[in-house]
C-alpha cells in the first residue's frame, strides 16, 4: 500500500524561516535609511540565523523542495547582498561625496559591486552545490561576508569605540571591496560542514569544533559586537592565509 500523501501545509515551516530572514534583511534596509545602524546590523545577523535554520528544518521534516532552494537564494540576495551594501553605504560610504563628487560615486559603485558579487556568489553556489567538497566554500560565503560587513558597522556604530562612519569611510570602502572580491574568488574557506566522507558520517564535524562552541559563546557575551568583528576578520583572513600556505608548500616540495 502506498503511504498517504504528505500534507503540503508542512512545506510552510521551512519557508516561514526563509520569510523571517527576508523580513530581517528588509528591516535592515529600512533601519539604515532611518539612521538606526545598530539595529540594522543586528537584523542582518538575525537573517543569518534564519538562513541557517530553514535548510535544517526542511531536512529534518522531509520538506526540502526546489521551490524552497530558489526562494532561499532570493531571500539571501536581499539579506546578505542588498542589505549589507545599503547599510554600509548609509552609515559610511555616503560620506565620501563630501570629500569629492567622484569619490561619492566610487562609494555607491563599491556598494553596488558588493551586491553584484553576492548575487554571483549565490548563483555559483547553486550550480556547484552537488559537485564541490562540502567541507569547503569556494569563495567567501555571502552570509560570512555580510557578517564581516555588519560586525564592522555594529562594532563602531554603537559609539563605544569613539569612531563613526564618517571617520572610517575609507576603511569601510576597503572592507566592502575586500568582502566583495573574496566572495567571487576561488579561495577556499572551511565550511564547518561534515568530514568530507560519504554515507552516515558525511555530516559529522570534529569533536574539537563542538567543544569550542561553549567557549566561543562565553567570549561573545563579554563584548558581542567587537568579538563578532574579530571572528569575521579572522575567518575572512583564514582563506587567503590557507591559500598562501598551500602555494608555499607546493613551491618548497619540488625544490626539496
Amino acid at each position: 500500500m502506498k503511504p498517504p500523501p504528505r500534507s503540503r501545509s508542512i512545506y510552510l515551516l521551512p519557508n516561514l524561516f526563509t520569510t523571517a530572514g527576508l523580513f530581517a534583511g528588509f528591516y535592515a534596509i529600512i533601519a539604515a535609511a532611518n539612521g538606526d545602524f545598530v539595529n540594522a546590523a543586528i537584523a542582518v545577523f538575525v537573517a543569518a540565523v534564519m538562513d541557517g535554520l530553514d535548510g535544517r528544518v526542511a531536512r529534518l521534516t522531509g520538506t526540502s523542495s526546489e521551490f524552497g532552494v530558489q526562494y532561499d537564494s532570493l531571500a539571501d540576495l536581499v539579506s546578505f547582498g542588498m542589505a549589507p551594501a545599503l547599510v554600509m553605504y548609509h552609515w559610511s560610504l555616503s560620506w565620501l561625496k563630501f570629500d569629492d563628487p567622484v569619490l561619492g560615486r566610487v562609494g555607491w559603485a563599491v556598494a553596488f559591486l558588493y551586491a553584484a558579487c553576492a548575487a554571483l556568489r549565490l548563483a555559483r553556489f547553486n550550480t556547484q552545490v552537488t559537485v564541490v567538497d562540502k567541507r569547503w566554500f569556494i569563495g567567501l560565503a555571502s552570509p560570512a561576508a555580510a557578517g564581516l560587513m555588519m560586525s564592522f558597522v555594529w562594532a563602531f556604530a554603537d559609539g563605544n569605540l569613539g569612531s563613526d562612519g564618517n571617520q572610517l569611510r575609507y576603511v569601510a570602502l576597503g572592507v566592502t571591496l575586500v568582502s566583495a572580491l573574496l566572495m567571487v574568488s576561488r579561495i577556499r574557506f572551511w565550511s564547518f560542514k561534515g568530514s568530507g566522507e560519504r554515507g552516515p558520517r558525511a555530516d559529522r564535524v570534529p569533536f574539537l569544533a563542538l567543544a569550542l562552541v561553549p567557549i566561543a559563546i562565553a567570549i561573545m557575551v563579554i563584548d558581542l559586537p567587537r568579538v563578532l568583528f574579530a571572528v569575521g576578520v579572522v575567518y575572512a583572513l583564514s582563506g587567503p592565509c590557507y591559500w598562501v600556505w598551500q602555494r608555499t608548500r607546493k613551491t618548497v616540495e619540488p625544490n626539496a
